[in-house]
């Protein structure tokens, strides 16, 4: 089993920046693949960006996150990361962190029904 805890969300103003930290205990997740979601006041949960397990770090992002956003894993430390600049107003919501049981190298990683772990989420508001 394994348990996700994301940190480092807040309260900041347009065009600043967090950086979201995700930590995994229970057992390693270098071998798993991982994503960030989002989910805003009254929305559905959407796709912000994956990682790859180890040994491969493949990434790939929701086009609105492009070029802003970065998503990073350290495996020494079990923990997975969200760097987050230029941060828009549309960028308020709820941010989890997923991972898969193993590899899974045939999945959508775009899918949330794909991850069989989640986090309890962070909170990112950014004011106007």
């Amino acid at each position: 089993q394994v348990q996700l805890v994301e940190s480092g969300g807040g309260l900041v103003q347009p065009g600043d920046s967090l950086r979201l930290s995700c930590a995994a205990s229970g057992r390693t997740i270098s071998r798993c693949n991982m994503a960030w979601f989002r989910q805003a006041p009254g929305k559905e949960r959407v796709f912000v960006a994956s990682i790859t397990s180890w040994p491969g770090t493949d990434t790939s992002y929701e086009d609105s996150v492009k070029a802003r956003f970065t998503i990073s894993r350290d495996n020494a430390k079990n923990t997975l990361y969200l760097q987050m600049n230029s941060l828009e107003p549309e960028d308020t919501a709820v941010y989890y962190c997923a991972a898969t049981s193993g590899p899974k190298a045939t999945m959508t990683l775009s899918v949330s029904r794909e991850y069989d772990y989640w986090g309890q989420g962070t909170q990112v508001t950014v004011s106007s």
